[in-house]
């Protein structure tokens, strides 16, 4: 996520969002902690937490991403939102192409401005 970060820096209306799949764990203290240590940019890379519920509809339900179970196995994909919360795109971190590839993507809804 620094390294999307960084590559999409200056650019307005980018937001990245990291969310806990251990709400129990991960408090706002935590998280803030989290924040800092991986240097996100205030207002540009959010750390969120929340309700265990809220947090499973969005993990299994909206990013088809999997259960939040709070056994601190977090996914290995990144989801590209557009600016009408629709979904453009997953990114497997594994793959070798695959944050090149969601930044590229990124940069290519910033041009079409959705």
């Amino acid at each position: 996520m620094h390294q999307v970060q960084t590559a999409l820096s200056g650019a307005n209306g980018v937001r990245l969002v990291s969310f806990t799949v251990d709400p129990a764990r991960d408090t706002p203290e935590v998280l803030a902690a989290y924040s800092r240590h991986f240097q996100a940019e205030t207002g540009k890379w959010f750390f969120l937490t929340g309700p265990t519920q809220t947090l499973q509809h969005l993990s299994r339900d909206v990013f088809t991403l999997g259960d939040v179970a709070g056994n601190l196995e977090h996914s290995t994909r990144f989801v590209l939102v557009d600016r009408t919360a629709r979904v453009r795109g997953f990114y497997l971190t594994s793959d070798e192409d695959a944050i090149p590839r969601l930044i590229a993507d990124a940069k290519s809804l910033l041009r079409e401005g959705t």
